[in-house]
């Protein structure tokens, strides 16, 4: 978490002082491409905000209305921070630039847009740096797509797809506004706005994506699962586990759910003695599992095709 804060803060500081120049060049300048990128650094800052909110809401302690406490808080947050790129950032960009290509309107010294465009450059690289050194951190030897797949912490991610997006724009931008400017082609400068827009609804969807899973309850990966299962059943007094269900409430929290088959002829001393020593030996061993109940089974229940629910965490 605190790696994640340190990319978001860098990016928040950027994206700040981005939005500012880039709205005053844009007013002086007659710029569409140049007010929506004001506008994509502009969500670009509400959006870290957001994200260091959800951060502060995630850690919040349980309590009775909450007994999991509010890690899905941050995935709920990282979810409204990917619908706002697509609405505040792409649609508004796309509408904007679609405007200025109906009605071109000729670049007023251009030079100040260069001036920002190369800052805004030097400020978002040095952000996306930081994301990816973050990142980096947390990869663990993964390819890049396969850790973000894998990550559960979205606020980690969030930053890098953001800051990646920002210095493409960039350079869209910059590219259209020299071919506008020397060819004397107006509309070059909408259409660069369009293409900003077009970025970033394609990262929106692959945040949304993310965002969503991890919202809907993302469990543990199978290789965990099946060590999990051959921890358990390495037990003296466990047959089988017939399930495991688990799920992430934060990137640091996990419920995790065990249905075993015990022996039939435990006691329920010893089925308590069994139960306890199988959940300190998973806390033990995996510190990121917070909640771990079990659903226990006698083999001879199991014949006779009746239940038994008993929950203890």
């Amino acid at each position: 978490m605190a790696r994640a804060n340190k990319s978001i803060y860098s990016a928040l500081a950027a994206n700040l002082l981005i939005a500012i120049t880039k709205f005053v060049a844009g007013a002086f300048t007659n710029s569409s491409s140049m007010i929506a990128e004001g506008i994509h650094s502009t969500v670009d800052t509400s959006n870290q905000l957001l994200l260091l909110y959800g951060l502060k809401r995630s850690v919040k302690p349980a309590d009775k209305y909450r007994p999991f406490g509010y890690g899905k808080e941050l995935y709920f947050w990282s979810f409204i921070v990917s619908i706002m790129i697509f609405g505040l950032g792409g649609v508004v960009s796309i509408t904007q630039g679609i405007e200025h290509i109906r009605h071109p309107e000729t670049l007023v010294n251009p030079g100040w847009n260069y001036v920002v465009l190369v800052l805004s450059f030097v400020f978002e690289g040095a952000s996306l740096i930081v994301a990816i050194k973050e990142f980096n951190k947390t990869r663990n030897g993964l390819p890049w797509w396969k850790a973000i797949i894998k990550s559960k912490d979205p606020s980690g991610f969030l930053v890098l797809f953001e800051d990646g997006a920002a210095v493409m724009g960039l350079i869209i931008v910059f590219v259209l506004m020299v071919l506008s400017h020397n060819l004397n082609m107006p509309f070059l400068d909408g259409l660069a706005s369009v293409l900003v827009g077009l970025l970033l609804i394609f990262v929106s969807f692959i945040l949304a994506r993310e965002s969503r899973s991890l919202l809907m309850g993302e469990g543990l990966s199978p290789e965990t699962q099946q060590k999990l299962k051959e921890l358990i059943e390495a037990d003296k007094d466990v047959i089988t586990v017939k399930s495991i269900l688990s799920t992430y409430q934060s990137p640091k929290e996990v419920i995790l759910v065990l249905i075993i088959t015990f022996q039939s002829d435990l006691d329920t001393e010893e089925l308590t003695a069994a139960i306890d020593r199988l959940r300190s030996e998973v806390k033990q061993k995996y510190t990121i599992i917070r909640f771990v109940i079990i659903q226990p089974q006698s083999a001879n229940i199991e014949e006779g095709n009746q239940s038994k629910d008993i929950f203890l965490a």
